[in-house]
């Protein structure tokens, strides 16, 4: 067998950056020599080429890397374990009709393959814990148990399904025969709603997790990438859907977003780790920003609270379940925040953005601060085509106004005002914007002093 060095250092590299922060690496082979499945972005699979499954010098190649892998690290204690083939996904019996293995009723090619690498593994480190994933993308371990070796962890993915104990009840039950652990090595790509559900079900069965991805162009991550004109011109084509961009432009896209995917380059999204770890523990909403009321205050809409969905802001489609059955999604504007409420980007105006898809029944909360109790005018900045939309407003549950119509301004990106009375408003206040009838663009909140 031959290797490829830089790999291995660019290993040590990222596991030289973990032990100087106390952090665990965990090595996974996310893509086996020819390829682990027929969903093929998962490690980059060449289907002119055989698979991983249909050549014997790849699965050998396999074997032999992790033993490599095992012997360099057999001695390093922030090695927390081997994950042996992330997300395998192959019909082995049925490939045209169970294509990624779903429905594989015993698995023995995937079983005898992690079985030969643990053996590998073994006769030179007896140390570190093996992982394993079942087919169907981690999840299908018939066939598979009871497991070989004395320190391995059963790993299983988790995407775009229901937060239930059904959910997870195989898992469980394995765990529960077999006196194994479980660990959910894979999850994410869906709304807050969805993290907070997930990780308050793993955590009350006491499931460890790891997210996918800390960074990557858009919403749903804590670090976003931010994308270029000349890298989405590359996606586009590759997607079918743009033309064949200049080979200059290529170059220049793809330089620029591995620049903009440099730590200091990427978009914080607070509400993200906010939903994965503050709200699993508590439904108080909490603001976003520091809204201190002075003599004239803007709140941009896009600013509510921090919270749970019913607790900061109530929104009529939350999350994607379509695993389950029930398709939905988040922020249809994929902008901003990744909680159920809709932002769209201001075209017209640099880094300004509203709230769209305004629903009947929907909600938005803001709480403020203030130096002491003062009376103040509501300003509301909205647009709307049509003659039909009206709101409540409530300060700590209590109505304050009712039934307010907001006229139509000539078009949803039209901004137009409307005043309303004045109201006493204290520091830790929470306004409610209560949507009766939707069908208008939310832009701004400004409160102006009264005294």
């Amino acid at each position: 067998n031959t290797w490829l060095d830089k790999g291995f250092e660019l290993t040590d590299s990222l596991l030289a950056w973990c032990k100087a922060n106390h952090m665990y690496l965990i090595l996974d082979l996310h893509a086996a020599p020819g390829g682990q499945g027929n969903d093929l972005n998962i490690a980059d699979r060449d289907t002119t080429y055989p698979s991983l499954w249909a050549s014997e010098e790849n699965q050998k190649k396999t074997i032999a890397l992790w033993k490599k892998l095992a012997e360099r690290y057999v001695n390093e204690p922030w090695i927390g374990a081997y994950d042996l083939i992330n997300e395998p996904n192959f019909g082995f019996t049925d490939p045209v009709n169970d294509k990624h293995g779903t429905k594989e009723p015993k698995n023995e090619p995937l079983t005898k393959l992690l079985k030969e690498i643990t053996a590998a593994i073994r006769e030179v480190d007896q140390k570190h814990m093996i992982i394993i994933e079942g087919n169907g993308w981690g999840n299908n371990y018939n066939g598979m148990l009871p497991p070989w070796d004395k320190n391995m962890v059963l790993s299983f993915h988790k995407y775009w399904n229901f937060n239930t104990d059904k959910e997870i009840k195989r898992m469980l039950d394995a765990r529960e025969q077999y006196n194994v652990p479980v660990w959910l090595g894979e999850t994410g790509e869906n709304s807050n709603v969805w993290f907070t559900e997930a990780i308050t079900l793993l955590e009350r069965h006491n499931i460890g997790w790891a997210w996918w991805p800390a960074k990557k162009m858009g919403i749903s991550n804590p670090l976003e990438i931010p994308a270029n004109h000349n890298f989405m011109q590359v996606a586009n084509f590759f997607n079918g859907t743009g033309k064949q961009p200049k080979e200059s432009d290529v170059y220049s896209g793809i330089i620029e977003a591995a620049v903009y995917s440099k730590l200091e380059n990427c978009i914080f999204h607070p509400d993200v780790i906010d939903a994965m770890f503050r709200q699993v523990k508590s439904n108080k909403a909490i603001p976003f920003k520091s809204n201190t009321l002075g003599k004239n205050t803007i709140i941009q809409a896009v600013d509510y609270d921090l919270g749970r969905q019913g607790s900061a802001y109530y929104d009529r489609d939350t999350a994607n379940y379509h695993v389950s059955g029930q398709p939905g999604r988040g922020n249809r504007g994929n902008t901003y925040r990744n909680d159920g409420v809709d932002i769209t980007k201001d075209s017209s105006h640099y880094e300004q953005y509203y709230i769209s898809d305004i629903e009947d029944g929907e909600w938005l909360q803001y709480t403020v601060s203030a130096a002491s109790a003062k009376k103040y005018k509501l300003r509301i900045s909205y647009g709307a085509m049509e003659k039909r939309a009206t709101i409540d407003v409530l300060i700590n549950n209590k109505l304050v106004a009712e039934n307010v119509y907001l006229p139509a301004t000539g078009g949803m990106k039209k901004w137009k005002s409307i005043d309303l009375n004045n109201f006493v408003i204290s520091s830790g206040d929470r306004i409610r914007i209560k949507i009766d009838r939707g069908g208008f663009n939310l832009k701004q909140l400004e409160f102006i002093s009264a005294d």
